[in-house]
């Protein structure tokens, strides 16, 4: 009997040791189970980060990189201005460079976009990773996800850097450059006419902003398309000491009543007069349009069309452009991926030189439109959007082409 309840302690034991197993077992498949869950409600997979670390480390590595060179490249070339108007160590370090480096690194984003995806998508491919990645039923769509994603996050950064802190910074590298690079402010403008209030248009046919005056000035006032007022005169000069604004001195001036077949004329030597035009309204420093947020270019286009003033189409393309460029990220981010992700006997040197091809031929077609709607009165938003249209087409047809 004691043996027997010897053996059944034993076997008592044995079957709780058996339970106690059985049940860690089942806890710890729960446990799997419970992070195979979590897992496939992560939003970002860890192929998703490994591909969004290598774009972004090597987006930020190139821009590093080139710029660098391109700094040195700019001193070397201004060092002897800088030296000839004895610039200090602060302006050129401060006002300048730190102000050069965020400028062209955001204008030429876009090209540092492409080389960082075909450099890292060309060496994934070599070392057949995206073979493997495919081969494990991971589509080439999906494959795309998180280089949209990074994509996504340089057109946001680039857009918000663009449009409200680079413009800033841009006051202090524009004066710079104008002040020490010889590229000298805009101080004449000539055939100037603006609608200074309801049917009142203001014509200068000639401006100097050193002396703020104006000449072969005219003042027509129209009611119900009808001319009913007409002043001419040979100066007219802005009055800096006045404490109102918008005061005008006009002068050996002669003013012109047209009421019906009646008409009056008068004359006079000098004249004070409220005009509501500004110094600034009248002509556009070089580069302003870069130093403008783009709340403020948007308020200062809308002002000037409304006043009739017509030379504000490089305005207009610097407005539409920060918005067409940021979008262009993804355009080229796709043509980029498709391009380097088949495995070449020849490794990066062919994706590599179709890729540059491609964006240069894009920077060039951005510049030779943009020109025409800053030279030739094309529209801006058009103008500035058709490369965008064109290389999509051509992100679609590589696109199709790429492996699958």
């Amino acid at each position: 009997m004691k043996n027997n309840g010897k053996n059944y302690t034993i076997e008592n034991r044995s079957t709780k040791t058996e339970k106690t197993s059985f049940a860690s077992r089942s806890q710890s498949a729960t446990k799997t189970s419970f992070f195979q869950r979590m897992t496939r409600h992560v939003p970002l997979s860890r192929l998703d980060r490994y591909i969004i670390g290598k774009f972004l480390g090597t987006y930020f590595f190139s821009i590093i990189l080139i710029i660098s060179i391109a700094v040195v490249f700019d001193f070397n070339e201004n060092i002897d201005k800088f030296l000839k108007y004895n610039v200090s160590i602060e302006e050129i370090i401060f006002d300048y460079y730190l102000n050069f480096i965020p400028f062209y690194s955001n204008l030429f984003s876009q090209l540092f976009v492409f080389i960082a995806v075909i450099f890292f998508t060309t060496k994934l491919a070599d070392n057949s990773e995206i073979i493997a990645m495919l081969s494990t039923g991971t589509s080439f769509r999906r494959l795309m996800r998180p280089y949209m994603i990074s994509a996504a996050i340089i057109a946001l950064l680039n857009y918000g850097l663009g449009s409200y802190v680079i413009p800033v910074g841009n006051v202090k590298r524009v004066k710079f450059e104008n002040r020490y690079k010889n590229r000298g402010k805009q101080d004449l403008s000539a055939n100037v006419q603006l609608e200074v209030d309801s049917g009142v248009i203001a014509y200068f046919g000639r401006y100097e902003n050193s002396h703020k005056m104006g000449f072969e000035f005219t003042l027509d006032k129209f009611e119900n398309k009808k001319l009913v007022k007409h002043l001419q005169a040979m100066t007219i000069q802005y009055d800096t000491l006045s404490y109102e604004p918008y005061h005008w001195v006009i002068t050996n001036y002669q003013t012109r009543d047209l009421q019906g077949r009646k008409e009056i004329i008068q004359s006079g030597s000098k004249l004070d007069t409220i005009i509501k035009i500004m110094p600034q309204d009248l002509l556009a420093s070089r580069d302003m349009e870069m130093t403008l947020t783009t709340p403020a270019l948007k308020t200062y286009i809308d002002r000037q069309k409304s006043r009739g003033f017509a030379n504000i189409q490089k305005f207009e393309v610097e407005y539409w452009k920060r918005g067409a460029t940021s979008f262009a990220t993804f355009i080229l981010t796709i043509i980029g991926v498709s391009i380097s992700a088949r495995k070449r006997k020849n490794g990066m040197g062919i994706a590599l030189g179709i890729g540059l091809a491609l964006i240069l031929t894009y920077i060039m077609f951005q510049t030779v439109v943009s020109s025409l709607a800053i030279n030739a009165n094309f529209p801006a938003p058009i103008a500035v959007w058709i490369p965008n249209a064109v290389f999509a087409l051509v992100a679609l047809y590589y696109y199709k082409k790429a492996p699958r």
